[in-house]
C-alpha cells in the first residue's frame, strides 16, 4: 500500500493555484480522495496517468467534506465511471446527495448580508458555485473510528471546517490524510483558511488531534504533503 500526491495546477483570478488530491493504492486497486472543482476531472486523470495507474483500477472516492473545491468533479467521475464506491461521513453525506441544505451554502447566503460592497460580488459568485454543484448519491457513510480499505484506514471526525469533516489516518504507513482539517503552511500544520472555518474552536481541536496521531506524512489538500 501508498498513498501518492496528485498536484493539480489552475489558474484562478490569473494566479497559479494548487491543490493536492490524494490516490491510495491497495491491493493493485485505487482510492481517490477528493475532486478537485467542476471540470477537474480530466486534470486528475491525467495525474493518475502520469503515475502510470490505470484509471479502470479506480474503485473507491473517498470525499472529506462538501466544499466545492473537494466534490466539484464527483459527478463527473460517477457518471463516467458508474462502479465506483463513494464513500463519505454520515453527516457530509447529507449535503452532498441534496438531502439537506449544505452548510457552507446556509453560512455563505448568511455572510452575503453584512459583506462590504468590495466582496459582495465574490460572495455571490461563491454562492452561485455551491448552487451548481451536482449532486451525488453516497454509496458508503462512515463514522469516526471506522476502518476502512481493508482495514488499513482508520476514519478520523475532523469538524470544524465543516460539522462532518474527516481525515483518514494509515498506521502502517504513519500517515494522515488531512483534508481542509490541516494545511501545510511555511512547513508546519495550520489550520486551512480560518474564515472558511464553521467553526474555528472544533477546527483548533481537530488540528490538535492529528498533530497527536504522531504521523510521518501529512498529505495536505492545500500546500501539499509534509514529512516531519
Amino acid at each position: 500500500m501508498k498513498i501518492v500526491e496528485l498536484p493539480i495546477q489552475f489558474e484562478f483570478n490569473g494566479q497559479k493555484n494548487y491543490i493536492y488530491p490524494s490516490l491510495v493504492i491497495l491491493n493493485n486497486e485505487l482510492t481517490l480522495v477528493d475532486t478537485g472543482y467542476t471540470n477537474f476531472l480530466t486534470l486528475i486523470e491525467n495525474q493518475i496517468l502520469k503515475n502510470g495507474y490505470e484509471i479502470r483500477r479506480l474503485k473507491n472516492i473517498i470525499i472529506t467534506h462538501y466544499d466545492d473545491d473537494h466534490v466539484g468533479s464527483l459527478y463527473a467521475f460517477k457518471e463516467k465511471y458508474p462502479w465506483i464506491n463513494i464513500i463519505a461521513s454520515e453527516i457530509e453525506s447529507t449535503y452532498i446527495s441534496g438531502e439537506m441544505k449544505s452548510e457552507r451554502l446556509i453560512h455563505a447566503e448568511e455572510m452575503l448580508k453584512n459583506m462590504p460592497n468590495e466582496k459582495i460580488k465574490f460572495g455571490k459568485w461563491f454562492i452561485q458555485q455551491l448552487k451548481n454543484l451536482k449532486h451525488v448519491s453516497i454509496d458508503e457513510k462512515v463514522l469516526d473510528g471506522d476502518m476502512i480499505l481493508d482495514n488499513k484506514c482508520r476514519v478520523v471526525a475532523t469538524p470544524g471546517h465543516t460539522s462532518g469533516h474527516i481525515s483518514l489516518h494509515f498506521p502502517s504507513l504513519k500517515s494522515v490524510i488531512t483534508g481542509d482539517a490541516a494545511v501545510n503552511e511555511n512547513h508546519e500544520l495550520a489550520i486551512a483558511n480560518p474564515y472558511f472555518c464553521l467553526n474555528i474552536e472544533e477546527a483548533e481541536q481537530s488540528l490538535r488531534k492529528i498533530k497527536n496521531l504522531k504521523a510521518e506524512t501529512y498529505y495536505c489538500y492545500h500546500g501539499g504533503k509534509l514529512a516531519l
